[in-house]
């Protein structure tokens, strides 16, 4: 796939856009206002693989704790704002390194302006953050929601093109994902700035998963997209999981174990869901980029397992373990799950080696 070629900007020490991988975002949940519960989601979102992270900004506190907080953590922050430009300026104040604002609610010119020139001056990029649950009222009421969300965005790049300043990002989220997915492509060729995606308001896991991994991966399989958020109603760890399952999936970032398993049927001699789960929980302590195969029958497991790092073909009470498409031995089905533990541990520490 050839990805969109955008214009790069810094957020603290990453660098989003250009030809840098699909940078993965989230935010936290907790109060900004409880500064140790927000370092700790932090530090856990630093330790899942995030690589930045929003917090919200409801009052002058929250902003201010913003200083206290930058100190204890590493992941840049960005700060969210919503309808008190002042806030956005306080955030500012306290060395935040990206600004979202939305432009559904903060419309005064002056106000923006008083904001782009302090961002300006720090070198502070902002995301032109545009929600489709949040246009502003009265706005092109006839338009289709994708073009009215497009130009919502449009309007306010222009403003902030008009201020000099063009330490730009831009994200266009709706629930519905064909709308989301039409208001990218309306925009990605109109401007040069890295897109933030995401399908805003997903739900509990089990359902945002999908509908992100959707609305997202469409998008990226299009080569547009620098910067990725999975919204979910859950710990965001969640979130920056399933992001990295998106991007591993397109081959566009590697990060971590990845389980091919077969959904097991008739032909299957060995409790193939029972060693699947086994296997999937042993793997959460991977951290570098593995691929294990556990399959459950002739038909596709030996080649699916030769074509894994570490694999496990099945068969009537038995499992043959590969390595590297090389057989290493062949063990009771009592024994499947211990065997192939030790099998990915001895590939483990011989890459390490």
């Amino acid at each position: 796939m050839t990805r969109r070629v955008s214009r790069p900007i810094r957020i603290g020490r990453v660098t989003v856009g250009g030809d840098t991988p699909v940078v993965v975002q989230s935010m936290t949940k907790t109060d900004t206002r409880d500064v140790s519960s927000t370092i700790k989601q932090i530090e856990q979102l630093r330790d899942c693989g995030c690589e930045i992270v929003r917090v919200a900004v409801p009052d002058k506190e929250a902003a201010e704790n913003i200083s206290v907080i930058k100190k204890s953590v590493s992941l840049p922050l960005i700060a969210d704002i919503h309808f008190d430009y002042r806030l956005a300026l306080a955030a500012l104040e306290a060395g935040v390194d990206g600004l979202r604002l939305n432009p559904g609610n903060i419309r005064d010119k002056e106000q923006i302006a008083k904001v782009v020139a302090a961002a300006k001056e720090r070198e502070i990029p902002i995301r032109v953050g545009v929600n489709a649950g949040s246009l502003p009222t009265n706005f092109e009421l006839d338009a289709p929601l994708s073009e009215r969300m497009v130009n919502v965005a449009l309007k306010q790049i222009k403003l902030l093109e008009s201020l000099d300043f063009n330490l730009i990002k831009v994200s266009l989220k709706a629930f519905d994902v064909p709308t989301t997915i039409q208001a990218y492509q309306l925009i990605a060729d109109k401007i040069p700035y890295p897109l933030h995606l995401g399908i805003t308001e997903a739900g509990l896991p089990q359902y945002g998963a999908i509908r992100s991994a959707v609305g997202i991966g469409i998008l990226l399989y299009q080569g547009i997209g620098d910067t990725i958020r999975v919204s979910l109603t859950a710990h965001p760890c969640e979130e920056v999981f399933v992001a990295y399952e998106i991007l591993k999936s397109l081959g566009l970032r590697q990060r971590g174990p990845t389980l091919v398993s077969c959904p097991s049927c008739g032909r299957a001699e060995v409790d193939i869901i029972a060693l699947a789960e086994a296997v999937d929980e042993y793997l959460k302590k991977i951290t570098k980029p593995t691929k294990v195969a556990v399959m459950g029958c002739i038909v596709n497991g030996p080649g699916e397992a030769r074509d894994s790092d570490v694999g496990i073909a099945g068969g009537k009470g038995k499992g043959i373990i590969f390595r590297k498409g090389e057989i290493v031995k062949t063990v009771t089905e009592e024994n499947l799950v211990e065997a192939l533990m030790a099998e990915i541990d001895s590939f483990s520490l011989a890459r390490e080696g």
